[in-house]
């Protein structure tokens, strides 16, 4: 689908092709990459530079501790040859002012401040994530010079595997696109802070692109049907489109590239490790005319409604062209001329949904091996970072051709994520990924249990021969949601035995809002065993059609139903929602290639009881910011649920030729719609606003303005390609549950189709699809470009509008019992 290789949770494993029947897995990878990381030590940036780099993390993070602890950078040896950080109460303190209190020692001043973040969690009782989800709870930090003294040893934390992995190609333009310096000064702290070491740092490669096209004789008008609008790059960059939203202006080009140089001299003061984009083959039309001999094949369509040359069935040179590896090589020494260092790590996703011309496993191997010479010829120390969803997309990757491309590298030349590994590894079966957070949509989802275990398990399991872990990381297509997730699997870059979940969710809710309360605490443990054991998809039909369903919101309100309502049938039998899981999702149909059924794992009645619980605790928490996100996200997910519901009455009531209940059913779901809004615009973490905003602040002018606003809208509406009567086959992709984006798009939408639904009555003609089409779409144009301003601020009381809600909507046992109804009502 539109987002290319979403994850989680995963592994990075080190492919060696070969079985080590006596060697620990766990150590075989690292062996085999041990010069790459010599040579990344012995070109870090100096100790100096770290440690004031980890100490400039310090100041923005805690001022008022700055001078409390004290870091300081030792080799690996100090560490047993591993990377590490050492938490000692620091020699010099006697409880003076000024005097530092704690000390950190790191190899890295990743490794320093992540320790320093391992501190303040486990011994003050902190929280940390990002400012839209409630940002750092700090307030459980006790005052300068009366910090928790550590164990006299003090704590050893070595590293069990080199590396954590941050980012998503795709993560980009879902969460990135407008980003200032601001945005990524702080988003490198996060990163820091969580002991993130090897990121992703994709911006500004169009400005390094547009010089090395350059001189293959194209000139910068030739690339304005090469590249996309800023937030679709990422799919420009993956070959999947060309064009759309652009084109680019060379004040964005510059912009984003000074930015880049920015990003990346943080990244290395701090010890990281960037990984750098490669050359996949994916060339600008133009290429075709200035090398008429080049071997270029036109690719197929990719979710355009008729197949538009305009934005679809982009170029790809043939790895076995002598072009490619000039090319590969001019793109990897311009980025080193214009960076000035590298970390020798690159990533190159060839095929990411676009299938090679020739299924012939030699061809394949040609093509792997071009790749990698592109690569090696600008960086004699290159290793290939690639990510493993188009082995689980495409079924053309058979494990023929699959070890065709992963065995022609040389042997510890080709590190691959295994995304998604909780639920189905590669590292297991070399067949099968598993995804979440499609698309940066709003839902409350994930499995604990999983990330708690499934990085152990990869680094010590017998059965993992093949795939030798070389780090664990995050790899999420939009960030900023799922708070809980992110912090536990954070940790798992450092622990060396599974994590008892339950113990840790006790102490989640006192951490992340500076003081317990025993009813969000049994909130959580609700939580933790609904919202958060996403299991139903675990042993089901490997499919991709199953699996895009785990984690792709399909609510109503979010992703409304394109379909005849006489195609939906309503079953009068009830089901249980404590039967089992798997059996009913067995039974359950998706009813046209228009409508996914919102996906449902989990009691809603149980889920309405812990909101009841966070209610509770609302008198005592809502001076927490973090609380009041997680209570409105909390409301949102049942909201959310009973919204699908109503929807189902109402198409109930239209079977039934009851004009009064579609009537009294759409005006429900209409006033929910507005009431919902009404909830989101409480915290700042569910604006519309800032998306918009953010965008029109990096315009140079207004003709800039309207582009980088119309960029914005579209992404999170119809998203790609639609004509007047026909959607975009892509709509509501990157659907959001946004204040302003509910009032003024979601609800008009569905009065639209309210409005039909009556008509057809009405008229006694049926459902007229072609006319509510036309209209949605106009509708959805429309809105793409105007030019009205939302909010930027949160408004109103989070904790009396989730009151006033649940008492509203979710307080009468119907209601409840419904809810639990909703999900198997879906069949055709």
């Amino acid at each position: 689908m539109a987002s290319s290789f979403p994850a989680i949770l995963f592994t990075l494993f080190l492919l060696t092709c070969l079985t080590f029947p006596t060697a620990h897995p766990s150590t075989i990878g690292v062996r085999h990459l041990s010069n790459l990381l010599q040579t990344q030590d012995r070109e870090r940036s100096p100790p100096s530079l770290q440690l004031a780099a980890a100490r400039g993390v310090l100041r923005r993070l805690i001022p008022s501790h700055s001078s409390s602890f004290d870091f300081q950078i030792v080799s690996k040896e100090h560490c047993g040859g591993a990377s590490c950080f050492i938490i000692r109460n620091h020699p010099d303190f006697h409880r003076r002012g000024g005097d530092p209190e704690i000390l950190i020692i790191g190899v890295t001043g990743v490794d320093i401040v992540a320790g320093l973040h391992w501190y303040l969690k486990n011994w003050c009782g902190s929280h940390i994530s990002w400012d839209k989800t409630g940002g750092a709870q700090l307030c459980s930090v006790p005052k300068a010079g009366l910090l928790p003294r550590v164990d006299d040893n003090g704590v050893f934390v070595p590293r069990p595997v080199p590396w954590s992995y941050y980012q998503n190609a795709v993560s980009s333009s879902y969460s990135f696109a407008w980003w200032d310096w601001e945005r990524w000064e702080k988003e490198i702290d996060w990163m820091a802070l969580q002991g993130i070491n090897l990121p992703l740092a994709f911006t500004g490669q169009e400005a390094i692109w547009q010089k090395v096209f350059q001189k293959f004789n194209m000139s910068s008008k030739d690339l304005d049907d090469f590249f996309g609008g800023p937030a679709f790059l990422a799919w420009s960059r993956m070959g999947n489109l060309h064009g759309w939203g652009g084109p680019l202006p060379q004040s964005w080009l510059d912009q984003q590239l000074l930015l880049q140089k920015k990003i990346l001299r943080r990244m290395y003061e701090l010890g990281m490790t960037p990984v750098l984009p490669a050359f996949s083959g994916n060339v600008p039309a133009a290429l075709k005319s200035r090398f008429p001999s080049a071997k270029i094949t036109r690719l197929g369509n990719w979710f355009t409604v008729k197949s538009d040359p305009r934005w679809c069935c982009t170029y790809l040179l043939d790895a076995t062209d002598p072009l490619f590896v000039e090319i590969g090589r001019a793109f990897i020494e311009q980025q080193l001329e214009e960076y000035g260092k590298m970390g020798h790590i690159y990533n190159c996703d060839t095929f990411d949904e676009n299938t090679p011309p020739v299924d012939d496993p030699e061809y394949i191997s040609s093509l792997g091996a071009a790749i990698f010479r592109g690569m090696q010829s600008g960086d004699s120390n290159a290793v290939w970072l690639m990510q493993g969803w188009l082995f689980s997309y495409d079924p053309f990757w058979r494990p023929p051709q699959m070890k065709a491309l992963l065995h022609s590298v040389p042997l510890g030349k080709l590190v691959v994520l295994d995304l998604f590994a909780e639920v189905k590894p590669i590292w297991i079966t070399s067949e099968q990924c598993m995804l979440h957070n499609f698309a940066g949509n709003i839902e409350m989802y994930g499995i604990l249990d999983a990330i708690a275990s499934g990085p152990i398990d990869a680094r010590t399991s017998e059965n993992s021969t093949m795939a030798n872990v070389v780090g664990v990381g995050m790899s999420m297509e939009g960030i900023e949601q799922n708070p809980i997730v992110y912090d536990l699997m954070s940790e798992m870059a450092f622990h060396h035995k599974k994590v008892d979940v339950k113990a840790w969710i006790d102490l989640y809710p006192a951490r992340r809002y500076g003081q317990s309360v025993a009813s969000v605490k049994d909130a959580w443990n609700i939580l933790y065993h609904t919202i958060y054991n996403c299991t139903d998809g675990a042993n089901v039909s490997s499919s991709i059609a199953v699996i895009l369903e785990i984690d792709k919101n399909r609510d109503v309100i979010v992703a409304f139903p394109d379909v005849d309502p006489s195609l939906l049938s309503i079953p009068q039998e009830k089901y249980s929602h404590y039967e089992n899981q798997v059996s009913r999702r067995s039974m359950l149909k998706p009813i046209t290639e228009s409508f996914d059924q919102p996906h449902l794992w989990y009691s809603t009645s149980e889920v309405i009881r812990a909101l009841e619980l966070f209610l509770k605790s609302g008198d005592e928490l809502s001076g927490s910011n973090t609380y009041r996100y997680d209570l409105v996200d909390l409301t949102r997910q049942a909201l959310a649920k009973y919204a699908n519901q109503l929807f189902l009455k109402a198409i109930e009531a239209y079977q039934s030729n009851n004009v009064q209940g579609v009537t009294h059913y759409s005006h429900k779901f209409l006033d929910l719609v507005d009431d919902f809004d009404t909830l989101l615009a409480c915290h700042e973490g569910f604006l519309l606003g800032p998306w918009l905003e953010s965008a029109k602040q990096l315009a140079q002018d207004e003709n800039q303005e309207k582009q980088f606003e119309w960029n914005a809208r579209t992404q999170i509406t119809m998203w790609f390609d639609n004509s007047d009567e026909e959607p975009s086959l892509l709509r509501d992709y990157g659907n959001k549950y946004w204040s302003g984006l509910l009032r003024d798009y979601y609800g008009p939408r569905a009065g639209i189709y309210f409005k039909f639904l009556i008509k057809s009555l009405e008229e006694g003609n049926g459902f007229s699809l072609k006319g509510w089409r036309r209209e949605w779409i106009k509708l959805t144009n429309d809105w793409q470009s105007s030019r009205n301003v939302f909010p930027v601020k949160g408004a109103g009381d989070a904790v009396n509008t989730s009151r006033w809600l649940f008492n509203k909507y979710l307080q009468t046992p119907d209601n409840i019992e419904s809810l639990n109804d909703a999900a198997a009502k879906y069949v055709i």
